[in-house]
């Protein structure tokens, strides 16, 4: 005998009941104290779950310095940036306005290492040793000084005197700083780590003449170790300027920049090619 098929209707009916049955007042298959004590079940699991979670990350941070990370996901070996921040330095002489954004950039960049604004901040410090201003135990040395780095040390890239940088003359000048990395304390043989610039081989002609600011291009002992950003909120990243005096024009020069310090020489690896150095590209037109 053939099974009787339900009609849509007897379906319908069906669905009804399971979502509302009247007779025994259940709503999807459950009573209203069914539903009250599996929703009050959820509830407290998940309060539960929350206050683990909360605690968890309470005795975490319980663990970690706000001055000091007790990680560092940045590499030991600190990296190198220039300004103007542009990898390709282009412009033509003639033109202002293809080197007057490198300028801006520079004097943006400077504003904070003016005389007035470092003998505010920060200290003078005695140079060519490292300035330690370690904690007592569990008495902090906050906050920290800071050393000045002053714009007039950087004279002739200073854009004090010359507030082209050399730029309208032919004779660029580019800034160099080293990343902050707390706790390092670069020396070079025991004195100042410094920095030097070269052409890549092919571009060796082209280069010419460097003048460094500071001179030797030295990074003093006395603006390191960094403590941090919260510990030393007036820290000035010593800077190294690099003048152009007579590179050839209208020719693309590669250049290179590197840190000579004890176990932070560049790697030369391609993955690394910030870490202890930097490249760019240096192009000086002129319509002459």
């Amino acid at each position: 005998m053939a099974k009787d098929k339900k009609s849509c209707g007897d379906t319908m009916d069906e669905w009804k009941e399971f979502v509302w049955n009247p007779r025994t007042h259940e709503f999807l298959g459950r009573t209203a104290t069914s539903w009250g004590l599996i929703l009050l079940f959820y509830l407290v699991f998940y309060i539960f779950l929350g206050g683990m979670f909360i605690l968890t990350m309470y005795v975490m941070l319980q663990t970690l310095d706000e001055y000091k990370p007790t990680y560092q996901d940045r590499l030991a070996m600190p990296g190198m940036m220039i300004r103007p921040r542009a990898l390709e330095i282009v412009y033509t002489v003639e033109d202002v306005e293809t080197w007057d954004i490198y300028v801006k950039s520079l004097d943006d960049f400077l504003t904070p290492y003016n005389d007035a604004q470092q003998a505010q901040t920060s200290v003078e410090c005695p140079p060519d040793q490292n300035f330690l201003q370690e904690d007592s135990g569990e008495v902090r040395n906050n906050p920290k000084r800071s050393c000045q780095f002053n714009r007039s040390m950087l004279l002739d890239c200073s854009g004090l005197k010359d507030p082209s940088y050399g730029y309208n003359v032919g004779k660029p000048c580019i800034l160099i700083k080293l990343n902050r990395v707390i706790g390092l304390k670069p020396t070079k043989d025991g004195l100042s780590p410094y920095i030097t610039c070269a052409a890549k081989r092919e571009d060796t002609e082209s280069l010419g003449e460097l003048e460094y600011f500071p001179p030797n291009g030295t990074l003093n002992l006395m603006y390191f170790p960094y403590y941090g950003k919260k510990a030393q909120v007036n820290y000035s990243q010593p800077l190294v300027a690099i003048k152009f005096l007579n590179v050839t024009h209208n020719e693309d020069i590669n250049v290179e920049c590197k840190i000579n310090a004890d176990k932070i020489e560049a790697t030369g690896e391609e993955r690394d090619k910030f870490a202890g150095r930097v490249s760019f590209k240096l192009r000086v037109n002129t319509k002459n």
